[in-house]
């Protein structure tokens, strides 16, 4: 929630102004890596009553991907702040990522000189023109007194749908400067959300009355737009088989009857109508194409999104919806309702068993692998162990390649915001900006976070912010020597990989331990379990090093290419 404005006082500047805006948008905490461009904003966090939160970090993208992942589990904006130069550009990835995903953050970043511009100031450059396409918004502010507003605005247009990361660097005058008396940022009351569309309800509504075999999919919008419980409420009232995917997960617990992701290939295939809420058709959904298996026509798809700039232009689309998804859900039960009656819902009778059927076989085949005594170890065991370990409110974090996949099939929230991946960008490195983050939001949940071997490359120094800020973090890294994304297909395309191996057995566990966390080796699967429980009662950062199979491959059916 927002907090009471405060006059900034006799000695406040520009980052003062800042900070005050930040607050106004309930921003709690600054992710950081120093910087003498933005050192204003620091003492604008560390004076303001009461002095905002810093978490400094050990690479800029580390920042923003807190900042962002402190968006998609709170729901409230979060914020990076970036030096000049190298600083802006360390972040272009994590950014990326945060526009890909949707993340309401804001960057803030320091900028050379108005004054010296042209001059070849240090770290001199044109942020704007380089992030401008991959946020909703990127300029610069060039006067002190127009700080506080323009943060208000940054902060304003990334919460508004469809969400997504802003950027603001703000000239050094103008953030140093004195902050004129009495200005600061007027913030209107934002808009209540529009009602539903009727005639874009009644469409939906004619489509699944008419369905035999729907499936609901709720994908990371409509937890990030708090329409989950209206969401869950829809699908069990209407009685549609669901799957989830990204943020989506947890909206319907594991093991509620309606949940089918683990079916999903077999719903995919037979359905004849697909409702896709709050995620793009992108190729994680087959780029939108359904159904049209063995002689059957084509699935009609509908595509529910929180703007319209987000409905899918690439394959055609039997109805869409654009706006508020909460409105959307609520409505569309009694219209459905009036259009179908409970006792003429179809799908009741053949197609919601057939996909519950399809789940617990699949549960049913999958015991073996998640209890295989096989050594090497089968990356399912560790999941296998991992599960019954994890609390109803525990947030797991995955970022890697197969072995994170395994975790995406496996690990199935019980509620949702318990889930965190890279998203469908799919950058590596995201895991301890994540893992920060989660911690500084949920203080007292359990925090795990699933590294690839590959992926631990990109940001294991992070787990020295993890020990200076006293956050701990269980991790778990599959460690298999290899790029299992890249070495199994080349070899399956040309008979040979290159460029595909790392350190067979890579002591991550060390790395971790001399960064003043602590850490283990497993090699045996019997290990994975009290290994596992240690990490858990050891309150400190601590990384379960698994020395998994490299010959087992991950069976996905698209590259995403």
């Amino acid at each position: 929630m927002a907090e009471d404005r405060q006059e900034p006082g006799p000695a406040a500047h520009g980052g003062t102004l800042a900070v005050a805006a930040a607050r106004a948008h309930g921003v709690s905490t600054m992710f950081t890596l120093s910087g003498g461009h933005v050192f204003p904003l620091y003492d604008g966090a560390v004076t303001a009553q009461p002095p905002m939160r810093l978490v400094d970090v050990r690479h800029e993208q580390t920042a923003v991907f807190a900042a962002e992942a402190t968006a998609r589990l709170t729901r409230e904006p979060g914020l990076a702040v970036l030096t000049a130069g190298p600083g802006v550009t360390n972040g272009v990835s994590a950014v990326t990522t945060a526009y890909f995903n949707g993340s309401p953050v804001v960057v803030l970043a320091g900028r050379a000189p108005d004054y010296r511009w042209g001059s070849g100031s240090l770290q001199e450059f044109d942020h704007p023109a380089l992030l401008a396409p991959i946020t909703k918004r990127a300029w610069t502010e060039h006067e002190t007194a127009k700080v506080g507003s323009a943060v208000d605005d940054a902060f304003r247009l990334a919460s508004t749908p469809h969400r997504g990361p802003v950027f603001l660097d703000i000239a050094l005058e103008a953030l140093f400067g004195p902050a004129p008396s009495g200005v600061s940022p007027a913030s209107p009351p934002g808009a209540p959300p529009a009602a539903a569309d009727p005639d874009q309800i009644s469409r939906v509504a004619a489509l699944i009355a008419g369905a035999a075999r729907p499936v609901l999919v709720l994908g990371s919008d409509v937890w990030a737009g708090r329409a989950d419980h209206a969401a869950r409420t829809a699908a069990e009232e209407l009685r549609l088989p669901v799957i989830t995917n990204g943020q989506g997960r947890g909206i319907l617990p594991a093991g509620h009857e309606l949940l089918v992701t683990r079916a999903r290939a077999a719903a995919f295939r037979e359905a004849d109508l697909v409702i896709v809420a709050g995620t793009p058709l992108d190729f994680r959904l087959g780029y939108g194409e359904f159904g049209g298996k063995d002689g059957a026509p084509p699935a009609r798809v509908v595509h529910v999104a929180d703007a319209p700039g987000q409905l899918a232009g690439h394959c055609p689309l039997a109805a869409s919806y654009a706006g508020d998804l909460a409105a959307f859900f609520t409505a569309l039960v009694p219209a459905v309702t009036r259009a179908a009656p409970p006792a003429r819902r179809a799908w009741e009778e053949a197609w919601l068993p057939r996909l519950q059927s399809a789940v617990a076989d699949a549960m049913s085949a999958d015991s073996v692998l998640l209890t295989s005594a096989a050594d090497p170890i089968h990356p399912m065991r560790i999941y296998g162990e991992l599960a019954p370990l994890l609390d109803d409110d525990a947030v797991v974090i995955g970022d890697g390649g197969d072995f994170v996949s395994y975790a995406g099939k496996y690990i199935e929230p019980k509620r949702p915001g318990g889930w965190l991946d890279p998203g469908p960008y799919g950058c590596l490195g995201t895991g301890l900006g994540y893992a920060i983050a989660a911690r500084v939001a949920r203080p007292s949940g359990q925090v795990v976070l699933l590294l690839g071997d590959g992926a631990a490359g990109f940001s294991l120094m992070d787990v020295d912010t993890l020990v200076r800020h006293g956050l701990p973090v269980v991790m778990i890294c599959g460690n298999n020597g290899i790029w299992g994304l890249e070495k199994h297909p080349m070899q399956a395309l040309y008979g040979y990989d290159v460029v595909a191996d790392l350190q067979p057995g890579c002591r991550y566990d060390q790395v971790v331990t001399a960064l003043g966390g602590a850490g283990e080796l497993v090699t045996r699967p019997g290990d994975i379990g009290p290994a596992l429980r240690r990490a858990f009662d050891s309150g400190v950062p601590y990384l379960v090093n698994v020395l998994t199979d490299p010959t087992v491959a991950y069976p996905r059916s698209t590259t995403g290419i």
